[in-house]
């Protein structure tokens, strides 16, 4: 095998170069356009965000994008917008990352912490409509691992109970619901007001370092959201300091600071035009994971539903902790040990120390999350990586678990 050698200490292949568990691919365009926004002496945020914006919405099919400085941030302006607050609460699922929640605790709200289907992972409708009550008053379904939600139910609980919709897209962009791409299904089901929020952070399909954009189709909505992002001042006072602005502007609520520099924006309009290329690098890549990997009786591989364009952001497998006589933290430190860096996506909401003091949680109220937490590791895949990195990764594994079956 290309690359390995063998070690008797551990036995088995082990790659002779550690194998990151990401790293960004960044062309020499995107350098060149920094480079060029430096020189131009205009590094924040001004014409190059305005342009990244303008095609982003062009890409996703959206009538509005608004750059921002983190999905992190975009989720809590595109509440903060919505008018969310004190005595509100908003339903999430316990599979994400802490920020979908942290954002309702900021405005002093509640999440309704629900849990997940079991093949997918995305938040469960059913459980979405178990939650409901009256202060309800929006719903965070996360396209968890770039596998979209099913957004036609989720949408149509929306509409029955009036509910807002931000959908956390931080795996998914180029993702599509029913040959849709995400952040434009809710202009199809002839309800605006609703947003759709992705990442940028440096391990994403599309990388800015960090940053992010809210999509949405409502022209009002926009606005607020901007405003929200930049001190609350009016949406134009970037234009400040051109030719065409005035030094004079007026704070209208007590906003942010979440606006996306022209130094990140420079990174992304070459990422975007380059992304369509990047997303088919990622499925053949998973693509070759599937193949390697389908006949292994110990894992659980990751599902693609009909009728979905998969992000591919993670490769997800589940162990079959039955049929090992290792644990998880014991396969991620055997692969570790041979070279290969992984990762475990995610700790569950319900697990965090917060979310257990404020709402004693027992582990038992989540069973779908909690027996999927325990087995999950996420492998690498980024486009960086080779066909044979995915070749070694997938002997190495299998490796690892023939030698460690129940007998």
């Amino acid at each position: 095998m290309a690359g390995q050698t063998e070690i008797a200490t551990f036995g088995g292949p082990v790659r002779e170069e550690i194998l990151p568990f990401c790293r960004p691919d960044i062309s020499q365009a995107e350098i060149d356009e920094v480079v060029d926004t430096l020189k131009s002496g205009w590094i924040t945020t001004g014409p190059k965000t305005k342009i990244f914006e303008q095609r982003f919405a062009e890409y996703i099919g959206a009538r509005h994008a608004v750059a921002v400085n983190s999905c992190t941030g975009g989720l809590h302006i595109a509440l903060a917008a919505a008018g969310i607050g004190p005595g509100d609460e908003v339903i999430v699922p316990t599979m994400t990352f802490c920020a979908t929640a942290n954002v309702v605790v900021h405005l002093g709200a509640t999440p309704i912490i629900v849990d997940v289907e079991s093949d997918t992972l995305n938040i469960a409708p059913e459980r979405v409509v178990a939650a409901i009550g009256p202060r309800t008053k929006a719903i965070i379904p996360v396209h968890l691992y770039g596998h979209p939600c099913d957004l036609e139910t989720i949408y149509e609980i929306a509409r029955k109970y009036q509910l807002l919709v931000i959908e956390d897209a931080a795996h998914a962009i180029a993702a599509e619901w029913r040959g849709q791409r995400i952040g434009r299904f809710s202009n199809y089901l002839g309800d605006c007001r609703h947003a759709t929020v992705f990442s940028f952070y440096a391990t994403k399909n599309l990388t800015t370092a960090e940053g992010g954009m809210i999509t949405t189709h409502d022209d009002a909505y926009a606005e607020q959201m901007r405003i929200w992002g930049l001190h609350g001042m009016t949406h134009d006072a970037w234009k400040r300091y051109t030719s065409e602005g005035s030094w004079y502007y007026e704070v209208v609520i007590p906003g942010f600071k979440y606006n996306m520099t022209d130094i990140q924006a420079a990174l992304g309009l070459h990422q975007l035009k380059r992304l369509e290329e990047m997303m088919q690098k990622r499925y053949r890549l998973a693509m070759r994971y599937n193949a390697a990997l389908r006949d292994v009786p110990e894992l659980q591989l990751p599902v693609c539903r009909s009728g979905v364009r998969h992000a591919w952001h993670l490769y997800p497998i589940r162990l079959r902790l039955e049929l090992l006589k290792i644990n998880r933290a014991e396969f991620i430190e055997a692969l570790r040990e041979r070279g290969i860096c992984t990762s475990v996506h995610f700790i569950p909401l319900h697990r965090q120390p917060y979310y257990q003091e404020r709402f004693g949680f027992e582990l038992s109220d989540f069973p779908i999350a909690e027996a999927a937490y325990q087995s999950l590791v996420s492998l690498p895949l980024y486009t960086q990586m080779t066909e044979q990195d995915v070749d070694d990764i997938a002997e190495i594994s299998r490796h690892v678990l023939t030698c460690n079956r129940n007998k």
